[in-house]
């Protein structure tokens, strides 16, 4: 991994690029964008970019590599990498774009920290970059041969044969293939990018858990609309799916990646989520239903009320179909008929090897696996999906 060299120097100036990651990750967007303008126009989330979201996750998870790379010389955050590769795989990012980041991520470095970054300096970040980008690069090379993916073309059109409003923000969309072709194999918990061109000719890109089992030809996603608030847009492909998606149109569609995926060993398993993160939870229900799974699973959901609930009636119907499955509902609403106010698990019976999967707001999910780990599940154990930039990691 890390030269002793340069793991010194890393070490060393750890603390004065940490405290500078976020100017230099916001100059490097400045920088890359002004060079490249397709890429914040067809790649990159533009809200995200205005909220300033995304710069604090890649200067979350560059300090977080580093720091990991100095604090275990022998090893590298595998789990980490992954999820970011994930991501990256399913908007067909290439090889290629990464001397692009290298460029301009390095001019952002040496113009904020300036006479600090010397040739030993340089160097040492050097050989953190690349191999954070060469890791993910072979990461990402086998995730596209294992989907049959060319070159990072990731895109497939499908065309929606069902369209259902859910609630008053969340609607679901049900597709096929438009080529004919079959529809390619998941694994119960990931996503799929959608692509959409919006009216000023760019192609923005969101991911949406699928919310079937495996198995069928079809595919299901839940759109939740996003609404601004007075520092953020209004979400463009939510608000363009909601108003302008109807049965008959198409879309394009990535093949299916993500790593929050079951691994039904026999353990007993915790499925927790809030507000529309409860898709991917959907999905592993259906399949454990599939597979005829007898073990037992908690169901864990937190709202805002029964009827901003998306999919409220197939979160019900699934927990109740597993044998072993038992349902804690909150709503912060109250008169709901079940628990009122925010997740706590202090009476709920979380047994010994529990294995967790979250999905939900950050703030939910990190609750949530404090109280798990009070309870003793294991941190391990304990697997989360955000959808955006992952301000876990920034935060962390």
């Amino acid at each position: 991994m890390l030269t002793e060299p340069s793991a010194l120097v890393v070490r060393a100036t750890l603390p004065a690029v940490g405290a500078a990651i976020e100017d230099i990750t916001g100059l490097f967007y400045e920088k890359l964008f002004a060079a490249h303008p397709e890429l914040l126009r067809d790649l990159f989330n533009r809200g995200n970019q205005a909220a300033g979201s995304q710069r604090q996750a890649l200067a979350g998870s560059v300090a977080a590599f580093a720091t990991y790379l100095v604090d275990h010389p022998e090893d590298r955050p595998d789990v980490m990498l992954r999820r970011i590769a994930h991501k990256h795989a399913s908007l067909g990012v290439r090889p290629e774009q990464y001397p692009v980041v290298h460029e301009h991520l390095f001019a952002a470095i040496a113009e904020v920290l300036g006479d600090a970054v010397t040739p030993e300096v340089a160097a040492a970040w050097d050989e953190v970059y690349w191999l954070m980008a060469n890791a993910l690069i072979a990461i990402e090379t086998r995730l596209y041969e294992q989907r049959q993916v060319v070159d990072g073309d990731v895109w497939r059109e499908w065309e929606v044969v069902a369209r259902t409003e859910e609630t008053p923000d969340v609607a679901s969309f049900r597709l096929r293939p438009a080529d004919d072709r079959p529809a390619p194999d998941f694994r119960a918990g990931q996503y799929v990018s959608v692509q959409v061109r919006l009216a000023d000719g760019a192609r923005q890109i969101r991911q949406y858990s699928l919310t079937d089992a495996p198995g069928p030809e079809t595919r299901s996603i839940a759109v939740k609309r996003v609404h601004g608030t007075a520092a953020t847009p209004d979400g463009e492909v939510s608000c363009h799916l909601h108003e302008h998606v109807r049965v008959g149109d198409r879309l394009r569609l990535s093949a299916p990646y993500g790593e929050l995926t079951l691994d039904p060993d026999g353990a007993p398993l915790l499925l927790a989520s809030a507000g529309i993160g409860n898709t991917p939870m959907l999905a592993m229900l259906g399949q454990l239903h599939a597979d005829g799974h007898t073990g037992r699973v908690t169901v864990v959901h937190a709202d805002r009320s029964p009827d901003t609930h998306a999919l409220r009636a197939e979160h019900e119907a699934l927990t109740a179909k597993l044998p072993g499955a038992t349902a804690h509902f909150w709503y912060e609403r109250p008169g709901s008929g079940h628990r009122t106010g925010l997740v706590d698990l202090a009476d709920v019976p979380v047994a010994a090897g529990t294995r967790a999967y979250l999905c939900g707001p950050l703030p939910f999910m990190r609750a949530v696996r404090g109280q798990l780990l009070d309870k003793g599940v294991a941190a391990a154990d304990i697997h989360y999906e955000v959808f955006g930039p992952d301000l876990w990691l920034a935060a962390g």
